[in-house]
């Protein structure tokens, strides 16, 4: 998401005739786009504020500013008071008052004209990737996570038009790309503010299912992916549209614990039954889908049979990849205000080195499984000989080549299967 929103402010800014850098010693204007998920993200922004102090020795004009996460989340200003280096400090949603405030501060630098809109989503992405575009289509969350601060920083659900969407895919496809993510902060709670605007021949009541089916009917599209989904959201419309031919044979759903008494402090509105019960007919309808998860350890309260309970919900779904994240309190949330963090960070650190003991155990088993057979990927990289590219699984997946096959489709035959890569000889270039 906050690549994406990094996308919208390049445009913004060269609207405004800045052009863009790598050094910073250049820079005339800075721009922070914040995250707010961890507290080490958080605190990356306050050490690099630090730094651009020291850049205003020698650039006196500098003007540096914080957006994202960390300022939308700043309701009494008790963040902001602790950033005196920061010039200009607001949420994204208020992107479109960027020029108007940063003439402002260098009316030298900067004379807007014209009105920008009132919706940041309206700003057309400057994409660095030619082949891959990330699409926002819904912003906010309602589900208040006692561990999550995004509904502070991002505020409430809100989906932007089926029209608008496809808009900017058909526009992204037009632009050579090929492979399209769908965004949000609970993507599957997507729900289409004008649902007239979809086919008659579209199959699906549900909002989600049925963008994604418009989404996999553009013509020259190849991959369809999205993040991040709610499982209380995966309905059986939701599912079924798993099999759309161009969504990608691998699925993000964050389980976050495996103990039904950790779920409900978590407030994730469902027990390990439920989840399991999604995992079994996604399996159903999709045999082969990849899955991946996030977890949390250590959650206040958290005892290691409860820690055991999350280790069995991931030996039978086997997922082939997890996030797991050693709980850290964030302020302003629930959990920060009942839960006393009580588990220890040593034991934090012994549960997380078991899930990713476990995690990688398990990876290697599932991948040894494509041994011999072959996979397309969408080549992304070439370095030193070797093409490097996703699978339709998401699987990182090198060949040996002669020449730059980047943005390109190919299939690739397995025969060295790892932990963390498939590799592998190329058979053919289908695109």
């Amino acid at each position: 998401m906050n690549k994406a929103d990094s996308e919208r402010i390049a445009t913004l800014f060269e609207s405004l005739g800045l052009e863009s850098t790598d050094d910073e010693r250049e820079a005339e204007v800075i721009l922070l786009n914040s995250c707010s998920v961890r507290q080490s993200a958080e605190d990356r922004i306050f050490g690099k504020l630090r730094d651009y102090e020291l850049l205003r020795e020698s650039r006196p004009n500098l003007v540096v500013g914080v957006t994202g996460c960390l300022p939308g989340r700043d309701h009494d200003g008790k963040i902001q008071a602790k950033m005196p280096g920061a010039d200009l400090f607001f949420p994204i949603r208020e992107l479109t008052e960027l020029p108007r405030r940063l003439a402002g501060l260098r009316p030298d630098l900067v004379q807007p004209t014209g009105e920008t809109g009132e919706d940041y989503l309206a700003i057309a992405p400057k994409r660095d990737d030619s082949r891959h575009a990330f699409v926002t289509i819904q912003t906010g969350c309602d589900k208040f996570c006692t561990y999550c601060v995004v509904p502070y920083a991002r505020g409430r659900e809100a989906s932007r038009p089926a029209a608008d969407v496809l808009e900017e895919v058909r526009a992204a496809v037009a632009g050579g790309v090929v492979s399209v993510t769908l965004l949000g902060q609970a993507v599957n709670a997507y729900e289409a503010p004008d649902k007239d605007y979809f086919s008659p021949d579209n199959p699906y009541t549900n909002s989600f299912a049925a963008l994604l089916w418009e989404v996999n009917n553009v013509p020259g599209l190849e991959r369809i992916w999205y993040t991040s989904a709610h499982p209380m959201h995966m309905d059986d419309e939701v599912i079924d549209a798993l099999a759309l031919d161009k969504f990608m044979n691998f699925l993000h759903l964050p389980a976050q614990s495996g103990s039904d008494e950790v779920l409900r402090r978590m407030n994730r509105r469902y027990d390990s039954a439920r989840f399991l019960e999604i995992v079994r007919k996604i399996k159903e309808r999709v045999p082969d889908m990849a899955l991946g998860t996030d977890l949390i350890v250590g959650f206040p309260g958290e005892t290691d049979e409860q820690f055991q309970e999350t280790v069995r919900l991931y030996e039978e779904c086997r997922f082939d990849i997890s996030y797991t994240a050693m709980y850290s309190q964030r302020s302003g949330t629930n959990a920060a205000r009942f839960f006393p963090d009580e588990v220890s960070r040593s034991e934090k650190k012994r549960r997380w080195h078991e899930m990713q003991a476990l995690m990688e155990k398990t990876v290697l088993e599932k991948n040894r499984a494509y041994l011999d057979r072959e996979v397309e990927v969408l080549v992304d990289d070439f370095k030193r000989g070797w093409c490097l590219g996703q699978s339709r699984e998401m699987k990182l997946t090198r060949f040996r080549c002669d020449e730059d096959l980047s943005g390109r489709t190919v299939i690739v035959k397995v025969t060295k299967p790892m932990a963390w890569m498939l590799e592998g000889e190329l058979v053919k270039t289908l695109r």
